[in-house]
């Protein structure tokens, strides 16, 4: 590292370590929030296992929340339809979304060591057995103080009922 790079590198640790401290701790809902969607969604063991698209409307819940204090950041998002329903675009049948998606975070500002938790549980349901897709993922991650991805832990599934 040449003379420049490291004045550099001290400058950016020295904004980073005034900013921090001038910085008070912060924790706040940040979004909290019912939209309409709407959303079209492949369920392939519908229409007696031809599969068919499904056209989905309805309130989304959306909740997003940040905790910010001299040395750390973390986060978390929550997202779930309620009362969001539709319409098989081949039978007209009706179908429900049902679930919830989640996600939390935490990220230190002094060496960026971090970890992430993802988890969505993601249902279409329908009239009667035999159409019902269900979509369950639970991703897991965590960095090192080098950035270096240490752990990754990802159960996906996604099944017909």
């Amino acid at each position: 590292m040449n003379s420049t790079q490291a004045v550099g590198r001290i400058s950016l640790v020295a904004l980073v370590a005034m900013t921090l401290a001038v910085v008070p701790a912060h924790a706040a809902v940040e979004v909290n929030d019912k939209s309409d969607i709407l959303l079209q969604v492949f369920v392939p063991c519908a229409a007696g296992g031809a599969g068919e698209l499904v056209d989905l409307a309805g309130p989304l819940h959306t909740l997003v929340s940040f905790t910010i204090n001299g040395s750390n950041v973390s986060g978390y998002f929550h997202f779930q339809p309620q009362a969001v329903i539709g319409l098989g675009e081949t039978t007209g049948k009706k179908y429900k979304a049902t679930g919830v998606t989640q996600e939390s975070f935490k990220t230190a500002f002094v060496n960026l060591q971090a970890n992430d938790t993802f988890v969505n549980n993601f249902r279409i349901i329908g009239q009667r057995s035999g159409n019902n897709y269900l979509v369950h993922e639970t991703l897991h991650l965590n960095f090192n103080a080098n950035g270096s991805l240490t752990v990754v832990h990802d159960n996906f599934s996604a099944t017909c009922q």
